[in-house]
This record gives C-alpha cells, sequence and structure tokens, in this order.
C-alpha cells in the first residue's frame, strides 16, 4: 500500500467510527463536528508531543545530580505543544466509565489555553458536556490506536480537512461558513514549518 493510499485508509477508518457513533446517537452534524474536531486537534498536540519528549528529556542538563523538569518553552522551540498529563491522550482514553469525561477533556483544554494565549478562548469546552459519556469515550478509543500515535504532523492535516470537507458535505456548517474556533485551532495542526494552515474551503 502506497503511503497516499495509507493515509486515505486512516482518513476513510476514522471518519467511519465517528459517523457511525453520530448516526447512533442521534446526534446532528452541528452538534457533533466541533467536538470531533476539538479531539483530533488534542489527538494530534498529544502525538507531537510524544514524538518530541524524549529527545528534550536526553538533552536536559543535570546539576548536582538533579534533572529539571521539562519546560513549556523546551516544547515550543521543537515546535510542539507542552501537555500536563491530565492533558495527554492516553489518560483521557484511559478514564472509567463512571468518569465524567466531558469534565476531564474540559480541563485538558482549559490546561492548554493557560499556557497558550494565541488559543485562549477557542477550543471547545462545554459542548462537550452535550455529548453522551459512552460516546466521549469510544470517540477517543477510537482517536488512540497505536498508529495515530507516531504520524506526522502532515497526516493529521489531511485527517483535520478530510473531516471539515465530509462534515461540510452533511451541513456541518452556518451560513456558509465554519466556526472562527475551528480555523484557528488549525493554525497549530502543522507546526514543523512554522507556517499557518487554513484548511477551511468557502462553501455556500
Amino acid at each position: 500500500m502506497s503511503q497516499l493510499e495509507h493515509i486515505e485508509a486512516i482518513e476513510k477508518r476514522l471518519w467511519n467510527a465517528a459517523d457511525t457513533l453520530r448516526a447512533n446517537s442521534n446526534y446532528a452534524s452541528n452538534e457533533y463536528f466541533l467536538p470531533v474536531m476539538g479531539l483530533i486537534f488534542l489527538r494530534h498536540a498529544c502525538s507531537r508531543f510524544l514524538a518530541v519528549r524524549e529527545g528534550l528529556e536526553a538533552a536536559l542538563p543535570t546539576r548536582g545530580g538533579k534533572t529539571r523538569p521539562l519546560s513549556k518553552e523546551d516544547f515550543s522551540g521543537k515546535s510542539a505543544i507542552y501537555l500536563k498529563p491530565e492533558a495527554q491522550f492516553d489518560y483521557l482514553a484511559s478514564l472509567k466509565e463512571g468518569e465524567s469525561r466531558a469534565q476531564a477533556i474540559i480541563a485538558a483544554m482549559n490546561s492548554i489555553e493557560a499556557d497558550y494565549t494565541n488559543l485562549r478562548g477557542v477550543l471547545p469546552k462545554n459542548e462537550y458536556f452535550e455529548i453522551e459519556n459512552d460516546v466521549l469515550g469510544q470517540l477517543l478509543r477510537s482517536l488512540n490506536w497505536n498508529e495515530l500515535k507516531t504520524v506526522s504532523g502532515d497526516v493529521f492535516g489531511r485527517i483535520y480537512e478530510y473531516f471539515l470537507t465530509r462534515f461540510a458535505a452533511q451541513n456541518a456548517h452556518d451560513g456558509g461558513e465554519f466556526f472562527t474556533s475551528i480555523s484557528l485551532i488549525a493554525h497549530v495542526l502543522e507546526p514543523d514549518r512554522g507556517i499557518v494552515l487554513d484548511f477551511l474551503p468557502k462553501m455556500s
């Protein structure tokens, strides 16, 4: 299978999982797409975080036998977002059935916004209270298979664009344009080259 075919297979697998959950839960697309896109953002942020963490830890200076902890600035130098433990995707995906996944996801979003002023007030939060706890659990697990933990930002950019297009086809837009927050989230999906990508098509 070529790399392109492999990416397309990932896109379709993720979309089919997300759309099946939406259909079986009777959610309208405009109720569902923003929480899903927020989770894709979190998945990408965590994959990038994991990709650079080991190298950063190995390079940390040691004084008096003690190594300082990693900081936000360390990750910024590698075009990655620093994630506290409670904002990491493995933690969210492993929450037990009795725990509120909406509250945990919102806490993760708040943690990121506290560290990155350009994302404050942008990431979806209260929308997660509108999604049933078991559906959130299935969404988190569907975005946490091992292959997604190691793919590059290019792949996540494609996945993001693919989901936007598919949601648009289901009328997941308002007056012909997607919510501004989706555009802003897209700004951090591919940080490797220091450019801003906006995947939002103009639709009517």
